[in-house]
């Protein structure tokens, strides 16, 4: 009787299970699917809706300019295959709009996330105009965005991390660019990034903001690429008090032994705070670095949880 009752309760488990992680929507370019777009699922979206809505995208590549408004919270995006659902466009910022008016680097992204709460699985995002200037890839302007395992393909401000008081979190994710490939100035947590530099540039240009205590976290990241040795910064100010600190991260030769640029403007060195803990590999030269950035020590390490970081939310969920 035990045997037949954990069997019963077994099998009512596992089909909660597959009622939790079945798709409200799936998005199919042959027409498999619900929807042929990415968009029309986005649409489809009850505005406001408190409740996870999940979205499954099967492989293809979809060429569209999308647009996550403010009222549609909670949505989830899952691919079929990382490297084979792909979300692109090609807009860039002197790239003309109908008005004959350059779109501009806000202009120029593949995605726009406002809607809080916003998380994606297994998804490449990509610009894929080239190296032509700045072009964002993904512009995430929405409070609670997580991403895992996804790709963010592109070249000069590939992404976009918009709005000072958004939280953002990427775990296991491929971020790849040359100028200030990842921008903005929202708090951002990236856990097991791959950090791929291309030609020159800076990977980071935050524009944390005066009252914003953390900016960009990077912990137990790699960088490469097939960038030159001494090619790259590890980050400039954007804005005068941007915020970025480097954790456990493996740093190849290809990062400049100064480490960090301070734009041109010698008085952001004493409002930007740049910040590295126990760096590995050839680019870690702790001895060489600017003298107005920062070694952390443990005590200062200890600081850098999630929930200190993000002001009490935990993305992980703990």
């Amino acid at each position: 009787m035990k045997a037949i009752i954990l069997f019963l309760v077994t099998i009512v488990s596992v089909a909660a299970n597959a009622l939790e992680t079945k798709p409200d929507f799936t998005v199919a370019a042959d027409g498999t699917g619900n929807f042929k777009t990415v968009q029309e699922a986005i649409n489809a979206v009850p505005d406001f809706r408190n409740r996870v809505t999940l979205i499954f995208i099967k492989k293809g590549i979809y060429k569209e300019k999308l647009i996550l408004a403010a009222s549609k919270k909670n949505v989830k995006f899952i691919g079929e295959s990382l490297n084979e659902t792909i979300l692109t466009y090609d807009d860039w910022a002197q790239k003309k709009n109908t008005f004959g008016e350059e779109k501009g680097t806000s202009g120029s992204s593949s995605f726009y996330i406002y809607g809080e709460g916003f998380s994606a699985e297994n998804i490449t995002f990509e610009n894929s105009s080239g190296p032509v200037g700045q072009a964002v890839a993904v512009w995430a302007g929405g409070d609670k965005s997580t991403f895992t395992n996804c790709r963010f393909l592109g070249f000069q401000d590939t992404l976009y991390t918009y709005g000072a008081n958004n939280r953002q979190y990427y775990k296991n994710c491929y971020i790849e660019g040359t100028v200030d490939y990842i921008f903005g100035a929202a708090t951002a947590w990236f856990e097991n990034c791959t950090l791929f530099c291309k030609k020159q540039g800076y990977i980071t240009a935050a524009s944390t903001a005066d009252t914003t205590k953390y900016g960009y976290v990077f912990n137990n990241c790699i960088v490469k690429g097939d960038a030159l040795a001494n090619s790259f910064y590890l980050g400039r100010p954007w804005r005068p008090y941007a915020k970025v600190v480097f954790l456990n991260c493996e740093l190849p030769d290809l990062i400049r032994p100064e480490g960090w640029n301070n734009w041109g403007k010698e008085s952001n060195e004493q409002t930007a705070y740049y910040a590295e803990y126990k760096s590995k590999g050839r680019g870690a030269n702790p001895k060489n670095r600017v003298p107005w950035s920062h070694q952390l020590t443990e005590n200062d390490y200890k600081s850098y949880i999630l929930e200190n970081v993000f002001r009490g939310w935990n993305p992980q969920g703990k």
